[in-house]
């Protein structure tokens, strides 16, 4: 379902039960937003490659995809705001899965 503003909402269950709910123009969008709350690893090598699966609000698809998060040091040119270490997240599209309902 497309929200006035064109983005979609794609719901993400955890293992433990828990919903979030992330909103992008794209899956993938979406998919890496719920990645950049992983638990970072110290570099890209050493990252964990969890499986998500958004289910797309209003639809019988659920996307898989593969990510993954790190720590990275932020640029140079970065606001004051940033902190000195950042949160850096990548994902691999696996699949589009249908529900039966």
């Amino acid at each position: 379902m497309v929200r006035e503003d064109g983005k979609r909402n794609f719901a993400l269950r955890e293992q433990n039960g828990e919903t979030s709910v992330f909103s992008g123009n794209t899956p993938r969008q979406a998919a890496l937003k719920a990645a950049r709350r992983l638990e970072p690893a110290p570099s890209e090598g050493d990252a964990d490659r969890i499986e998500l699966r958004l289910r797309e609000k209003g639809t019988d698809k659920v996307h898989i995809y593969e990510g993954w998060a790190w720590r990275e040091t932020a640029p140079d040119d970065k606001p004051d705001w940033m902190p000195s270490e950042i949160t850096e997240a990548n994902v691999s599209k696996k699949g589009i899965e249908h529900l039966e309902e």
